[in-house]
């Protein structure tokens, strides 16, 4: 009886998993969507990362982020502008979309390592492993973007990729976090 009893927990364990994963990479897909055309293009998919993370934690949260990317890589349009294929990841910027299973890693790491019980010390180690993941994100991205470009295209500087790609996306990607730290607190009880 005992076994039967821990199996079915078990099976609602997964399935309670598989389902969150589920909403977290439709919440970045739809949030994908939601953008204002550029170089590279303005979306809510940085909110919508910061906030399956800091909603969903470390694992599940990097799950749908790798499944999301799974989705628009098989061709589903879940990327900005509806678009998807393998063809969005190899391109320009291509980078900074799998520079979100970086943040996803680096916040998960984060996640194992903080032991604390305290919340403000847990929200203070949070916030500091998404600028951190951020900011590697960013780092792959432009490294990615140069070296697609320059074989495409031609040469370009770090500075003008930076102010194509990095300088106008810093402010609007601080304030999308800030917006993610207060819907997270607010949503996370219901979700307990």
């Amino acid at each position: 009886m005992e076994n039967k009893s821990t199996a079915e927990r078990s099976n609602r364990r997964k399935t309670l998993d598989l389902t969150y994963i589920a909403i977290g990479a439709a919440l970045i897909s739809v949030c994908s969507w939601i953008s204002i055309p550029g170089a590279v293009p303005f979306t809510l998919q940085t909110f919508a990362v910061f906030s399956v993370l800091l909603l969903l934690g470390g694992k599940r949260g990097t799950l749908s982020i790798l499944t999301y990317i799974l989705l628009g890589a098989i061709g589903l349009p879940v990327f900005s502008n509806f678009t998807g294929g393998a063809g969005v990841l190899l391109g320009n910027t291509g980078g900074y979309i799998l520079g979100f299973i970086f943040m996803g890693l680096i916040f998960l790491l984060f996640e194992k390592i903080s032991s604390s019980d305290l919340f403000v010390r847990k929200m203070i180690l949070s916030i500091v492993s998404l600028l951190l993941g951020l900011f590697v994100c960013y780092s792959f991205g432009t490294a990615w973007f140069m070296y697609v470009y320059m074989k495409n295209t031609g040469t370009v500087g770090l500075s003008a990729v930076l102010s194509w790609c990095v300088f106008p996306f810093i402010l609007p990607d601080l304030i999308k976090l800030f917006l993610a730290v207060i819907l997270s607190n607010r949503v996370r009880p219901v979700l307990k």
